[in-house]
């Protein structure tokens, strides 16, 4: 099981325990994933750490002075 940490810019998005699907983008030296319909955004993941699974569980969601969190479990 793996946990990431996706950037949302408001709240009321997703709730915990949705289930969200993630689609995979490509830099020259790192992925990034964004959950659809662009919900929220990975912050740039290298290449050894790449993402196999493409749906998970929205687990929790924080706020903090930057902005929105959400944590996604993936299988």
């Amino acid at each position: 099981m793996r946990k990431m940490d996706f950037k949302m810019e408001r709240t009321g998005l997703v709730e915990i325990g949705d289930r969200v699907e993630v689609t995979e983008g490509v830099l020259p030296s790192a992925y990034y994933y964004t959950v659809e319909p662009a919900v929220a955004m990975s912050g740039n993941i290298p290449f050894r750490d790449r993402l196999t699974a493409t749906e998970g569980i929205v687990t929790d969601i924080q706020e903090n002075q930057k902005g929105f969190y959400i944590t996604v479990e993936f299988e």
